[in-house]
């Protein structure tokens, strides 16, 4: 489980803890039926860690509350500030758009577009996933689906190495994904 003690010292991200596990209460990661909040936990803790303001560490626990609940923008924007709302906009699947490939590559456009910020809450994000793709191949569950994930994330790291070169998280991923393709049962 991420560690959590960097929200007892910002009540922005103590909140927003709060709130992404009300949100996202009785929804579980299908790759080891843990809690889903502990997605966004990481992505929060890896934010904190590398040093980042309240604001966008809120933003990386609040990442997937517009995709995977019933939370809005405006409502995020009330109770944490429009810009943390702006962040997590910036990072939110288009769920208009149908075809897997065409959303995710217009996420991908939509994060370039938001800036740094945005781009870090996005990377945190890749790499969290990652390293969940990794645990999946390690266990023998590779399937079709993770093909395209792969591929997303391998455009996202283009992407992010472009916008933000030579940062940790750009190398992180990239050492993920390594790591992935090193793992025998991965096929990739």
């Amino acid at each position: 489980m991420p560690r959590t003690d960097f929200g007892e010292r910002s009540p922005l991200t103590r909140d927003a803890l709060d709130f992404a596990n009300q949100r996202h209460a009785g929804q579980t990661r299908d790759l080891d039926d843990l809690p889903f909040v502990t997605h966004p936990m990481e992505v929060a803790c890896l934010l904190h860690d590398a040093g980042y303001e309240d604001e966008v560490v809120a933003a990386g626990v609040l990442h997937d509350v517009l995709e995977d609940t019933d939370a809005n923008h405006d409502e995020l924007a009330d109770r944490f500030g429009q810009r943390v709302a702006d962040l997590v906009e910036a990072v939110t699947d288009d769920p208009s758009i149908a075809d897997d490939d065409e959303r995710r590559a217009a996420l991908r456009r939509k994060v370039a577009e938001a800036g740094e910020c945005a781009a870090v809450v996005f990377a945190a994000d890749k790499v969290s996933k990652a390293r969940e793709l990794r645990l999946r191949v390690s266990r023998g569950r590779f399937g079709r689906a993770d093909d395209g994930k792969l591929a997303h994330y391998d455009a996202s790291l283009a992407m992010l190495s472009d916008l933000i070169p030579g940062h940790h998280f750009v190398d992180q991923l990239r050492m993920e994904l390594e790591a992935v393709r090193a793992l025998p049962a991965s096929g990739v």
